[in-house]
């Protein structure tokens, strides 16, 4: 590890040592940390229905996965070396956490809670972000000066951008054509289109920065000056500062833009600025040396990495106070969220028929039949079915219903990959010669059907007596 970077060794609870890369005044602040058991759990994906929170944890080396529904640990996943930065992609498909003391990304597939790849980029990757589109991800490297480009398609690095000295946090401007990068003495501008730098914004020691949802301001935290510096990003100038707490270091901004948090790791709180007249109008107390902060989509919540007390502390947004402290990881240091996951089950619908003849009162048997197919399993479904002109339905599986010319079938339960069958009779009688066709629709089921092209099946019978009949 280089000199350069002025990082001093600490001792890691139990096993080697190690520093935590605190920016600080002109160098680097080493802190220890606390150990916070976390039990090892195969990773799984959040309740549908409630983003997850992705924590990486710098001292214990994974990253906690929270349930924002009930603010809980849901699983964790082991990455590489002090992980400091994570981000998910828009669509929620994959985590990206920045390992500083591996030099490497790790990839986590959201859905399997598994590391999918692992990228090797600079020296001491410290921050992360994804562009709006999915397709690039952008990770700093501290101690090598530059930007690694991350293809997603590939998970390969795709272009390596010299920026400012001792790159940290990085936020990619809301149309992606611009990603801000935070260095020693200096705010960087890139072209998303060259993958070149084209401009750059003085700031002391400026840490964490966010962009605002139109795209025409950063708001970022300069640590040695205590205070938030807003820049307008069209003309790359300083346009104001905001007086916050000591040392603040993380910054997130609200999906409507109007508010900016702000983490304070010098007190131990959280600043609260009104983005509309550029002043704090909220202080939230914290736990110990807090780092990382983001929003939730919903702008409801925002959750703090907690570096010093091995937590997550809760804020809730309309009240600024302190809702839930979340024990995760030893060192939490990043925080990113995945967009609620959405519960879907494709139902694919099957009719068949078969002749009963040369009885008293001959019919024809038609069954329809739902099945799961994932990803989640039904909870609901209804499947009408419908009747040649004249044909009426008999003796009619529990569930079912007619009417004129349909039969309204509704299941229950069905777990993915297994069916559920309905059946009714079609009395057949001397004018019932010729074709007999039975058409089954999906017409309701919970949750979404995200695929219709297999709502509708079709079952015919062609009669030509009373005692002959053959289906398709």
């Amino acid at each position: 590890m280089s000199s350069r970077s002025a990082l001093r060794p600490v001792p890691r609870v139990g096993s080697r040592r190690r520093s935590t890369a605190l920016l600080a005044t002109g160098a680097l602040l080493c802190s220890g940390f606390v150990a916070v058991a976390v039990p090892a759990a195969t990773a799984a994906p959040a309740v549908a229905g409630a983003p997850a929170a992705y924590i990486a944890n710098s001292e214990s080396d994974n990253v906690s996965v929270v349930d924002t529904a009930t603010d809980t640990v849901t699983s964790t996943v082991a990455v590489g070396d002090r992980p400091s930065g994570v981000a998910v992609t828009p669509d929620g498909g994959r985590a990206y956490v920045a390992n500083r003391g591996s030099g490497s990304v790790s990839v986590i597939d959201t859905a399997t809670g598994a590391v999918t790849a692992t990228v090797a980029v600079g020296d001491g990757p410290f921050g992360v972000a994804a562009a709006p589109d999915g397709d690039s991800v952008y990770v700093t490297n501290f101690q090598s000066d530059s930007v690694s480009v991350i293809g997603t398609a590939t998970n390969t690095v795709t272009a390596t951008v010299p920026v400012g000295a001792q790159p940290n946090s990085v936020a990619v401007a809301p149309g992606g054509d611009r990603f801000y990068v935070s260095s020693a003495a200096a705010v960087s501008v890139i072209d998303t289109a060259t993958q070149t730098l084209i401009g750059t914004v003085p700031v002391s020691r400026p840490n964490g920065l966010t962009v605002t949802p139109d795209g025409a301001r950063l708001h970022v935290s300069s640590q040695n000056a205590g205070v938030v510096t807003v820049i307008d990003t069209a003309t790359r100038t300083v346009t104001g500062t905001v007086p916050v707490g000591n040392s603040p270091f993380g910054a997130a901004g609200s999906p409507d833009g109007s508010r900016v948090y702000v983490t304070n790791i010098g007190g131990n709180s959280t600043s609260v600025i009104d983005t509309a007249t550029g002043t704090v109008v909220d202080t939230v107390g914290v736990g110990s040396t807090p780092i990382g902060v983001a929003v939730t989509p919903d702008g409801g919540e925002v959750y703090v990495a907690d570096s010093n007390s091995g937590t997550a502390s809760v804020i809730d947004t309309a009240t600024n106070t302190v809702t839930a402290t979340v024990p995760v990881g030893s060192g939490p240091y990043a925080v990113a969220f995945a967009p609620a996951l959405t519960s879907s089950s494709d139902i694919d619908v099957d009719v068949t028929a078969r002749p009963n003849l040369g009885i008293l009162v001959p019919y024809l048997t038609y069954t329809v039949t739902a099945r799961a197919l994932g990803p989640d399993a039904v909870t609901t479904g209804t499947v009408t079915a419908t009747l040649p002109p004249g044909a009426t339905a008999t003796s009619l599986s529990p569930g079912c219903t007619t009417a004129t010319g349909t039969v309204t079938c509704s299941y229950g339960t069905i777990a993915t990959g297994a069916a559920a069958s309905k059946t009714f009779r079609v009395p057949l009688h001397l004018l019932s010669l010729g074709t007999v066709k039975v058409t089954g629709t999906r017409t309701a089921s919970s949750p979404t059907d995200p695929n219709p092209a297999n709502d509708r099946a079709t079952a015919t019978c062609t009669v030509v007596s009373i005692l002959l009949a053959t289906c398709t």
